[in-house]
């Protein structure tokens, strides 16, 4: 009977591959070492591995944290629709995707309702979502990976510094606060894509925008976007934008 109990206790902990299954349910903190997470709702949920949403809709009551090293859900494949009601935070040389690459205007592809902040993180791939808080990318990077922030609504601030890859932008989102983008660089700002790195454009920001130190420039690039409505002062490398 205690062999019993602990299998149980074990298996509510972690997410384990599940073939054909459509929901699935945890009431506390669950970890994903590697493998899809099903559709369902789940409390605290940690990544350590390798892990990807499944289709559906995903609910996490509470943090959603990707450990040091860890992907969830690389490039934004997933279709699932994923609504985190705490934090997401990233750790260093991590990666998380949320939301889609394909333009999503209404904006809920995925919901943060706190912050996503990047500690270190390889990259984030955050498109056609939300996040209630702010967006903070401090340092980290990966020569080989992108740092696409497109398509959101972002209700609070956007900060991005020390961030150095292969191509950034912040294009077309909905900014409730500021947008600084400070120090960031292509890891090859002489090679395509890395030239066209730096893109800020088609952005309605409340706050001011303000941009210094990143190589190369902010620019349009070939992003043939449109200039940033800004609401309040428009700083350093973006003056013009």
């Amino acid at each position: 009977m205690k062999k019993l109990r602990l299998a149980v206790g074990l298996l509510a902990l972690a997410l384990a591959v599940v073939a054909g299954s459509s929901s699935a349910e945890a009431r506390g903190p669950s970890v994903c070492t590697e493998g899809v997470i099903p559709a369902g709702s789940y409390g605290a949920l940690t990544v350590t591995g390798n892990c990807t949403f499944g289709e559906g809709e995903v609910t996490i009551n509470g943090n959603l944290s990707v450990a040091p090293g860890a992907v969830l859900n690389d490039h934004a494949m997933s279709s699932a629709t994923v609504h985190v009601t705490g934090n997401v935070m990233v750790g260093a040389g991590g990666v998380v995707g949320l939301g889609t690459y394909a333009p999503a205007p209404s904006h809920d592809s995925a919901v943060v309702d706190g912050n996503v902040i990047g500690n270190g993180a390889a990259t984030l791939y955050l498109g056609g979502m939300t996040i209630h808080g702010n967006l903070l990318v401090k340092g980290g990077g990966d020569a080989g990976r992108n740092l696409p922030i497109k398509d959101d609504t972002i209700d609070g601030n956007v900060i991005v510094q020390r961030w150095t890859g292969l191509w950034f932008g912040i294009i077309r989102d909905e900014i409730g606060g500021n947008a600084i983008v400070n120090n960031n660089s292509a890891a090859d700002p002489t090679t395509d894509p890395g030239i066209d790195s730096s893109e800020i454009v088609t952005n309605t920001i409340r706050g001011n925008l303000i941009c210094s130190g990143n190589t190369p420039a902010p620019q349009v690039g070939d992003s043939e976007g449109a200039t940033n409505t800004v609401g309040g002062q428009k700083l350093g490398q973006c003056a013009g934008l």
